[in-house]
């Protein structure tokens, strides 16, 4: 899939009567659909989790498509199930994964084993190592329910260092989310990306991938945060 034959851009009433607004979109495609700061794979699956989230199952199987289709691989699309349940919880995951089966096939069940042990101290010295200080809704967590604050922990850990998906990806994808929701939240994976290697044009890519899906709306957000 390139910008010449995306069906926005291929309506007969928009190139009519929008022609600088095809011709724009067509060069925001350009930025997603081209090696940049980013490689073309890791954004047309930015693209596909926003349209996901956002209820457009067609465009995303489009999108996941077109990303295999660039390089993506099976790891780094499959990482997505991951990272989505732990931002936008079951329902955005499972629709995900039904639409990676579709593109890749189907996976061999694994037994996930034991369950993972969680030290005295682990998720609180976690928390202050990523946010620099201890955010007010998990120490309020932390006092309230030590098995949630530990729940907590291991699923941000399992998103963000646990997957296939490089670490800087990882929080980049979470931008693209949280920015086609106009979240403000999205400032805290920009500085976990900054803090994993990305650079600002990286950054900048990765909001860009949302507003196929959400509109320029997304990248007036996502420049607010990034200032923040």
């Amino acid at each position: 899939m390139t910008s010449n034959d995306n069906p926005l851009t291929s309506l007969g009433l928009l190139r009519r009567d929008a022609p600088k607004t095809v011709a724009g979109f067509r060069r925001f495609r350009q930025v997603i659909d081209t090696d940049g700061e980013l490689p073309a794979r890791i954004k047309r699956l930015f693209v596909a989790c926003a349209e996901n989230i956002k209820g457009y199952p067609e465009l995303a199987l489009r999108e996941l498509t077109a990303a295999r289709a660039s390089g993506l691989e099976e790891g780094e699309a499959g990482a997505t199930v991951a990272i989505l349940s732990s931002v936008r919880g079951e329902g955005a995951a499972l629709r995900f994964e039904g639409l990676f089966r579709q593109v890749y096939g189907s996976t061999d069940p694994v037994d996930a084993g034991q369950d993972i042990s969680v030290e005295p101290g682990e998720a609180e010295q976690n928390f202050l190592d990523y946010f620099g200080t201890m955010p007010p809704s998990l120490g309020k967590l932390l006092a309230l329910c030590p098995v949630g604050a530990d729940a907590y922990y291991l699923m941000r850990e399992g998103t963000l260092s646990g997957t296939r998906l490089d670490p800087a990806h990882a929080e980049l994808l979470l931008v693209t989310v949280l920015v086609a929701d106009y979240s403000n939240w999205a400032s805290v994976h920009m500085n976990g990306a900054r803090k994993a290697g990305a650079s600002e044009g990286a950054i900048a890519e990765a909001v860009i991938c949302a507003i196929p899906t959400s509109g320029l709306s997304a990248w007036v957000i996502g420049a607010t945060a990034m200032d923040a």
